[in-house]
């Protein structure tokens, strides 16, 4: 059982992009304090920095440990990695120590979640270009998280006020997303996203599995993998006692589900999902890895290195982020 407020470890991300400063402001609001105790962990020296964008009497504090957090009023705590050269740093550019030093914080936020030392991780967008220059060939952070973990069977879910949309696959090329479509790889993320909407407070879930082809293929025209692929999956997960309509036109899926047809939709690849959740809320969406032995939600946003250092990036989806994690947390205490 955990005790108190839980402890939620917020990974900096790279230190070229709006992480740091999207941190510092969310860290701002009292409503982040009601619902935790935030541990930061990444650069102090980075996070002071990023204070400067602010006009704030909050401290940053660096601490070795865990066990070392006082979460004070008014102070960020840090538990620094020190991997970051500060005469290298530049913001808005692709440096691979930054991929280097953002993939080590995840890696101990990991390390920390699974030994218990934090309930739940966090994250601030890392940049795939530094990432991989360094030497991490991941696609991005759910990629990254079920090799620490494993080796698990995962799958992102994006959440927006009520349109919550689960994905067969992440970052693919196209031609190879439309090749991971297959029966056995969409009722695995029907039987994951449907286990978190529980979760989320909603006890029989209405989930709407989205076509791939236009018009979901009308009867094998446009496409043959809704009749060979996706229908039998959708067989498949009513027989387990899931209530799954499907395969839908994509085109009405996402209106229908914000309409509040549906609870959950099912997606074929990145963009089916992303642009509809996107358009519904640019600045509030949430990510969360499904499947992981720990909980670990993400800011729906990348770097925007074109915007680092100025102090005009939104914490907004941070935030949600934060209170996505919380909730989490305390399901599971009841449990």
């Amino acid at each position: 059982m955990i005790s108190g407020k839980p402890i939620v470890g917020i990974t900096m991300g790279d230190a070229a992009g709006i992480g740091p400063e999207i941190i510092v402001m969310a860290l701002a609001f009292p409503e982040v304090h009601q619902l935790c105790r935030p541990l930061v962990i990444g650069d102090a020296a980075t996070i002071r920095d990023a204070l400067k964008t602010m006009t704030t009497e909050i401290k940053v504090e660096e601490i070795k440990r865990v066990d070392n957090a006082k979460f004070n009023k008014g102070v960020i705590e840090v538990l620094d990695l020190h991997n970051i050269d500060p005469r290298v740093l530049l913001k808005g550019r692709v440096v691979p120590m930054l991929g280097k030093a953002a993939f080590e914080y995840l890696q101990r936020a990991v390390d920390l979640a699974l030994s218990g030392k934090i309930q739940a991780i966090v994250t601030a967008p890392l940049n795939k270009e530094s990432l991989n220059k360094a030497g991490y060939h991941y696609s991005g952070h759910t990629e990254i998280l079920a090799e620490l973990c494993g080796g698990k069977e995962v799958c992102m879910m994006l959440i927006a006020g009520n349109l919550r949309v689960a994905h067969i696959s992440g970052h693919l090329p196209l031609t190879e997303a439309c090749r991971a479509v297959n029966k056995e790889r969409i009722l695995t993320v029907i039987k994951l996203s449907f286990e978190v909407v529980k979760k989320l407070g909603i006890p029989e879930p209405r989930i709407a599995v989205a076509g791939l082809n236009p018009h979901a293929g009308e009867m094998g025209l446009f496409g043959r993998e809704e009749i060979a692929e996706i229908s039998p999956a959708v067989k498949e997960a009513r027989s387990q006692g899931m209530n799954v309509a499907g395969p839908i036109p994509p085109d009405t899926v996402f209106y229908r589900a914000k309409e509040g047809e549906f609870d959950l939709v099912i997606a074929m690849y990145h963009d089916q999902g992303h642009i509809p959740l996107k358009l519904w809320d640019f600045l509030g969406g949430v990510s969360i890895t499904l499947g992981l032995p720990l909980i670990r939600t993400s800011v729906d946003h990348g770097t925007a290195f074109d915007r680092a250092g100025r102090g005009t990036a939104s914490p907004k989806s941070l935030i949600a982020a934060i209170r996505l994690a919380t909730q989490l947390i305390n399901q599971e205490k009841e449990t």
